[in-house]
C-alpha cells in the first residue's frame, strides 16, 4: 500500500541531525521516492532541533509549510525536540507521528497507512532507555559526508537539554567508523566531518559499557589511513578534551584538515562556573595557542553564548574584550533561550531580551572582524580547494583546507576537483578571489 508513495525530509539543528536524516531517509529508498521538502509529498519528516526557541518556532512553520504543498500529507516529527516535548509537537496542527530518540531509527515500522490523525501519535522513550547506539552518515552532497562517531552526554552544563534529548555518552564501534569512512569514500565523496555531541568523549560507550575501550586519540589516528578521503574535518570538540597529542597529529596528518571548531561560550570564568563548563578561559587560550604553534594558518571558530543569567555588562565586555584579543577566525553566536528542565532556567539575573539582542549583533559584528582579518592573513597563500556541486547565481564555491571560502566563475567539470590555488583578494561579498596555480585537478 505504501510503494510508490513519495517522501521528503528536512533537518533542523546541527551537522548530527543531517547525519541522523540521511540513514533514516536510507529505510525509506526501496519502496518511496525522495523528493524535495517544497515538492509534493505523502510524507514530510521533520528532524527537530531544541536548542533554541527559535528552532522551535521553525518547526510550526515546516509543518504549515509542508500542508500547504499537500493538505493530506502525512507528518513525522523526529529528533530532539520530539523526544523532549513530544505531546507539544503532537497537538500541532496537522502532525500525525512523533517519535522519540531511540524510536526515529525505526520509522516504517510505525506507519501502517497515511490516513492523516486527529491528534499525532507518540511513540517515545524514557531518555534512559535510549543507551544503545546507531550509526549514521549522509550521502546527499557529493563533496562532503558528515559521519557520526558518537551520540549522548555526560555532561551537565546549566544550560543545555541535549543529555535529555539524546542520552548518555555513548559510541560507535572503532570498526564500524571505518567501515562507514570506507563506503563514504566508495561514493566518490572527498571530505569527511566528523560528527557526534560530545566527539572528544569518544570510546566511552563503545561496547555498551561506561569504559573507554578507544580514545578520540585513536580514532583520529585509524581514520587517517582510511584511503579514498582527502579530507576529514573535526566539526566540533571540547576544549578540555582536545589533547596536545592530537593537535600535533593534525598538524602532520595525510587528511586531517587545519581547522578547529571549540565551543568556549563564555570568556568569564565566572560564568563558565555558572554554565558547569569543565575549564576555565586560561585552558581556551592554552588550547588556541598550541594549534597556532603547530598550525600557523589553521582556522578556529568558537561558539559563544550572550545573555546568560548573570551576565551583567562587565561580564559581557570581559567576553567581548577576551574574544578580540584570542587568535581566533570567526564566531557561532547564541542568544540565550531559557530551556524547561535546566537549571539555567531558574537562576537569577536574567537578562532582558533586548539586552541579549543588542549583544548578539555586537558579537556578530566582532565575528565578521574575526573572519576578515584572518582571510586577510591568508592572501598570497597558496592552498587548496574542494569545489562544491551547486550552482549559487552563476558561481561555484569552495573552501580551502583552512576554512577560507572560495568563489569563482560556474565550470561544471571543477564539481567535487580539488585545486590548488592562490589567494588574491576579499572581494565585496567576503569571498576571496583566487589565481589557479595549476589547471589540472589535484589527485
Amino acid at each position: 500500500m505504501l510503494k510508490n508513495k513519495k517522501v521528503a525530509f528536512h533537518t533542523l539543528g546541527c551537522k548530527l541531525n543531517f547525519a541522523e536524516t540521511s540513514t533514516i531517509a536510507r529505510q525509506f529508498s526501496e519502496e518511496f521516492d525522495r523528493v524535495d521538502f517544497s515538492e509534493v509529498a505523502d510524507i514530510y519528516v521533520i528532524n527537530t532541533c531544541s536548542v533554541t526557541e527559535n528552532a522551535d518556532k521553525r518547526f510550526k512553520t515546516l509543518v504549515k509549510q509542508a500542508l500547504s504543498v499537500n493538505e493530506s500529507a502525512f507528518v513525522i516529527a523526529v529528533g530532539c525536540y520530539a523526544q523532549l516535548k513530544p505531546e507539544e509537537l503532537a497537538s500541532v496542527n496537522g502532525v500525525d507521528l512523533v517519535l522519540g530518540a531511540t524510536e526515529k531509527f525505526k520509522v516504517l515500522d510505525y506507519i501502517n497507512d497515511l490516513t492523516k490523525n486527529e491528534m499525532g501519535e507518540v511513540h517515545s522513550c524514557e531518555i534512559e532507555e535510549a543507551d544503545f547506539y546507531v550509526g549514521s552518515y549522509s550521502l546527499g552532497d557529493r563533496t562532503r559526508a558528515f559521519l557520526k562517531v558518537q551520540d549522548g552526554c555526560d555532561y551537565k552544563c546549566t544550560y543545555c537539554t541535549i543529555p535529555l534529548a539524546r542520552g548518555i555518552s555513548r559510541s560507535d564501534t572503532l570498526q564500524n567508523v571505518l567501515n562507514n569512512a570506507s563506503e563514504i569514500a566508495s561514493q566518490g565523496i572527498r571530505e569527511i566531518v566528523l560528527t557526534g555531541v560530545n566527539i572528544g568523549d569518544y570510546g566511552k560507550g563503545e561496547f555498551g559499557n561506561k569504559k573507554h575501550e578507544h580514545t578520540f586519540f585513536e580514532l583520529v589516528e585509524e581514520l587517517d589511513r582510511v584511503e579514498g578521503i582527502d579530507r576529514v574535518r573535526i566539526s566540533s570538540i571540547e576544549p578540555n578534551l582536545l589533547k596536545n597529542e592530537t593537535i600535533e597529529f593534525v598538524s602532520k596528518s595525510h587528511a586531517f584538515v587545519p581547522h578547529f571548531h571549540i565551543p568556549l561560550q563564555s570568556g568569564s570564568n565566572e560564568l563558565l562556573k555558572k554554565m558547569r563548563r569543565r575549564y576555565q578561559k586560561e585552558l581556551y587560550v592554552d588550547r588556541v595557542k598550541q594549534i597556532k604553534n603547530h598550525m600557523p594558518d589553521a582556522c578556529i571558530g568558537v561558539d559563544v553564548i550572550v545573555g546568560f543569567p548573570g551576565e551583567t555588562d562587565a561580564l559581557f565586555l570581559e567576553t567581548y574584550q577576551f574574544l578580540s584579543e584570542l587568535d581566533v577566525s570567526y564566531l557561532h553566536v547564541f542568544t540565550y533561550s531559557e530551556r524547561d528542565n535546566t537549571l539555567a532556567a531558574d537562576m537569577e539575573g536574567v537578562v532582558p531580551v533586548n539586552v541579549r539582542k543588542k549583544r548578539s549583533k555586537m558579537l556578530r559584528g566582532l565575528s565578521v572582524k574575526k573572519r576578515r582579518s584572518f582571510y586577510q592573513s591568508q592572501l598570497g597563500k597558496v592552498k587548496k580547494v574542494l569545489f562544491e556541486a551547486e550552482n549559487k547565481q552563476g558561481y561555484i564555491h569552495g573552501f580551502t583546507e583552512n576554512y577560507v571560502k572560495i568563489r569563482v566563475p560556474w565550470n561544471p567539470e571543477w564539481v567535487n576537483t580539488i585545486h590548488s590555488v592562490k589567494l588574491l583578494e576579499i572581494d565585496e561579498s567576503g569571498w576571496v578571489r583566487i589565481d589557479f596555480v595549476e589547471k589540472e585537478t589535484l589527485v
